[in-house]
């Protein structure tokens, strides 16, 4: 299996591992008393399905993006040059006119 691959499954199993332990605290907690909502409703278990879900989604997008960033490049370490230009400043103080003719079409 390629790495990035490997990579990608990895992290998000991660991020649905962190969406359950989310959505478990939430019933938990009872924020905005949703224990009390998925346990007295015949759909409480879909409900809490499609939290986990949803969140899953999201935590393993963060999750994935937070290990590419994370990710070193060793090219970028030496020193390259650049251009040994010397930098030309502009005095933005004074604006100076700059003519554009505009010539429109003739009409017949």
């Amino acid at each position: 299996m390629p790495k990035l691959i490997r990579l990608y499954i990895v992290n998000v199993a991660i991020g649905f591992a962190i969406a359950a332990a989310f959505v478990g605290m939430l019933l938990y907690f009872n924020i905005a008393n949703l224990w009390h909502l998925v346990t007295h409703s015949d759909k409480g278990l879909l409900a809490v399905i499609i939290l986990w879900f949803a969140n899953g989604i999201v935590f393993a997008g963060v999750q994935f993006a937070i290990a590419v960033m994370r990710m070193k490049d060793d090219d970028d370490d030496e020193p390259r040059g650049g251009n040994r230009a010397p930098v030309v400043r502009v005095d933005m103080s004074r604006p100076v006119p700059v003519s554009a003719p505009a010539k429109a079409p003739r009409r017949r």
